[in-house]
């Protein structure tokens, strides 16, 4: 059976409690990505903020629950986001793609007349064989 794979909506979806050791996904000022400490702390009911003791004995306040992981979550976040990065890139490629193809499909499928061009009505184009289908069944019905 293969590894399962996480999110990293999955790897952060649980509150992190007092005396749970993290590290930070996100460099804040003053301390850089990776740093690892202890949850002194935790605030709020809607927005999760924690006070994290550091392994250098510093303590930082009013740290954003998307910028903690758990110590042993922290190698599978990293893979987790560089995962979806890529992914979210591909999609956007995609839908680029899918952008430019679909004018050029539209062109093609129209079966009408090539010359009739397209309405714009509340802001939204028409495409001109749907013009040209409305005339048609008016022309049928005798309207």
């Amino acid at each position: 059976m293969p590894p399962k794979t996480f999110t990293t909506a999955q790897l952060q979806a649980r509150t992190l409690k007092r005396g749970e050791r993290v590290r930070l996904v996100a460099e804040l000022p003053g301390v850089p990505q990776g740093a690892e400490g202890k949850v002194a702390m935790a605030n709020g009911f809607t927005w999760n903020r924690y006070w994290v003791r550091l392994v250098d004995g510093r303590v930082v306040g009013h740290i954003d629950h998307g910028d903690l992981v758990r110590t042993r979550d922290y190698e599978r976040f990293l893979v987790a986001r560089d995962r979806e990065a890529i992914e979210a890139e591909l999609a956007a490629q995609r839908a680029a793609e899918a952008a430019e193809a679909a004018p050029a499909e539209a062109d093609g499928a129209d079966g009408g007349d090539a010359g009739a061009g397209e309405a714009v009505v509340n802001g939204v184009a028409v495409p001109a064989y749907l013009l040209q289908r409305s005339a048609d069944a008016r022309t049928r019905l005798g309207a």
